[in-house]
């Protein structure tokens, strides 16, 4: 059904098709109040985040490791990734559980190596029946995803697991997404700027999970690693390659003592040369042309340096 507006201040009816009806223009306006609020309302609610995350810094100095506490806020449930140092990390989870801020339900781990998973078996003393997510060999492990398997943090925080075997055989990437929030927690296989030693694989191995399974997230999913390891790799992307992209990369690692979260999975196509092994500058550095060829150069001259 066609209908004219009355233009009320204007006194007269303004017609967009020639029509018997005429509807008052305040009726029409609040129609069309209700119809956009509820708009207005429905988007914002897709674009309200549930998902929080909150670095833990451990040995700083030394290791330079980070735990993880993802929380889905909508529930209160929360996963600590790696807490492999549990006097720096369960005093915070026992504030926030204290506090009512979150509902601790397991224990994530990228690998079994002590520095990330080390810490399982005191934090489960301390918070009683926590699942134990993670690679085969972790401690105390009692759910390994396979790959490409998911799972959910609360109600809004989906998470999928990545196998990336390499640095260990056990190693597990968690890319998570809260509506178009989108992260992945790297481990020690990709760190800002690198990437993990090759101790139980190697570099065809490394090659898949860096520019084959994690290169194909969408490129703006911000990256968390285990380890503040920025100042040093970009140390050696610089003596590969003088690209603006590294060169924007030891700017801010020169500025800043905290790089994780601050950069993505498409920043790390362009200023990792781990991620760049298709790229014929990095070929040049190297003196070889196959991918598989050029990660290892790459990784050899890293351990040299």
């Amino acid at each position: 059904m066609t209908f004219v507006i009355r233009q009320i201040h204007l006194g007269r009816c303004t017609s967009f098709k020639s029509s018997p009806h005429c509807l008052d223009s305040s009726l029409v306006m609040n129609f069309l109040r209700t119809q956009l609020s509820g708009t207005s309302s429905r988007l914002l609610k897709s674009q309200v985040r549930a998902m929080h995350i909150q670095s833990i810094p451990m040995w700083t100095g030394k290791g330079n490791n980070y735990a993880y506490l993802v929380t889905d806020e909508s529930t209160k449930k929360s996963v600590i990734i790696d807490p492999a140092n549990p006097p720096e990390v369960a005093p915070e989870l026992k504030s926030q559980i204290a506090s009512g801020k979150i509902d601790l339900t397991a224990i994530v781990n990228t690998h079994h190596h002590w520095d990330h998973a080390g810490g399982n078996n005191d934090i489960l003393k301390q918070f009683k029946g926590l699942q134990v997510i993670g690679g085969k060999d972790c401690a105390s492990v009692t759910k390994t995803p396979a790959h490409g398997e998911e799972f959910k943090i609360g109600d809004r925080i989906s998470v999928k697991a990545l196998h990336t075997p390499c640095h260990t055989q056990d190693s597990v990437c968690y890319y998570m997404q809260d509506g178009e929030q989108r992260v992945v927690f790297t481990g020690d296989t990709l760190f800002i700027g690198g990437c993990g030693r090759f101790f139980e694989g190697n570099a065809k191995e490394m090659h898949k999970a860096l520019n084959e399974t994690l290169a194909a997230l969408p490129d703006d999913t911000k990256v968390y690693p285990g380890h503040e390891y920025t100042k040093a790799n970009v140390k050696f992307c610089i003596a590969v390659s003088q690209s603006e992209p590294i060169k924007k990369l030891q700017a801010f690692a020169e500025k800043n003592k905290e790089t994780q979260g601050k950069f993505t999975i498409g920043d790390e196509k362009l200023h990792n040369v781990f991620m760049r092994v298709n790229d014929p500058e990095i070929q040049k550095v190297t003196g070889k042309t196959d991918p598989v060829d050029v990660m290892t150069a790459l990784r050899e001259m890293k351990n040299a340096m």
